[in-house]
């Protein structure tokens, strides 16, 4: 059996609890995937990206929603040595990707302050484009579920307001375009583990920055923070992550303070 079909049966076999059943539930729990779609689902060269791009195959094959896909990797200026890696990883998973220059890299590189939010900013606005180009109506990205709490405390402890990552939202730019994330409850454990199990090796960030050693990516070390202690805190309660989870979809609102809809605040104090 060719290595690529090894990688996918054990993605509905071996793996069907963790990772094959929680995609398929993200995708009909929050209507991720509609008839006659066109995705384009983006590679960024990591596990995530890659795991996400391989279900996407796996459920038009075997899914009962008709839909087009589009394998897309954005170079913002990856060395020659990662850039191989993506394109091997690729022809390893059996998947036909299709690569687009940005130079992001290049441009963010002489930026002193927030290069990795203005990077983040402008690969997001390359991806909107190249989506439209080739038709689409919908941005399939590779965030799981522990991005989804990270992010929740990250907005808790340094954003003062209480918000997520949502697993599917509207573009406020670019009209007709829609952002979804089908790994939204899959855990990074699960794909870690499904990477190794298959042998793969995938790229991690590989921007000019992170190979300096003197650079220190602030956004990424509090992430870090946060993921340490969620992880610290399963050690006394196991089900820890998913109660983060559980509760941003179960707000009590007879017991906050005040909520904000479309930048409008309005306080308890309102209806007292």
């Amino acid at each position: 059996m060719e290595k690529y079909k090894e990688i996918e049966k054990s993605i509905i076999k071996k793996y069907r609890k963790e990772i094959w059943s929680k995609f398929v539930k993200a995708i009909k729990d929050y209507e991720l995937i509609s008839e006659n779609d066109k995705i384009m689902v983006c590679i960024s060269g990591g596990k995530d990206s890659f795991l996400l791009a391989k279900c996407m195959q796996e459920l038009k094959r075997h899914g009962k929603i008709n839909f087009e896909a589009y394998y897309v990797v954005m170079d913002p200026g990856y060395t020659t040595t990662n850039k191989s890696l993506i394109i091997d990883n690729a022809n390893k998973l059996n998947i036909p990707i299709k690569i687009f220059e940005s130079q992001i890299f290049d441009i963010v590189y002489e930026i002193d302050k927030s290069p990795c939010y203005l990077c983040a900013r402008m690969r997001r606005g390359y991806l909107y484009s190249e989506a439209q180009k080739l038709g689409c109506n919908k941005i399939a990205l590779g965030h799981h579920f522990n991005d989804v709490i990270e992010t929740t405390l990250l907005s808790m402890f340094y954003g003062s307001e209480i918000k997520t990552m949502m697993p599917k939202l509207h573009s406020e730019n670019f009209e007709g375009l829609e952002l979804i994330r089908p790994l939204y409850l899959v855990k990074e454990n699960d794909i870690i583990s499904w990477a190794k199990y298959n042998g793969l090796n995938f790229l991690n960030c590989a921007c000019k920055f992170t190979m300096d050693t003197n650079f220190k990516n602030e956004q990424e070390s509090k992430r870090k923070e946060m993921k340490n202690l969620i992880n610290e805190l399963r050690q006394k309660n196991k089900n820890i992550d998913n109660n983060i989870f559980k509760a941003l979809d179960n707000i009590n609102l007879n017991c906050v303070l005040g909520v904000k809809k479309d930048g409008i605040y309005k306080s308890f104090k309102d209806n007292y």
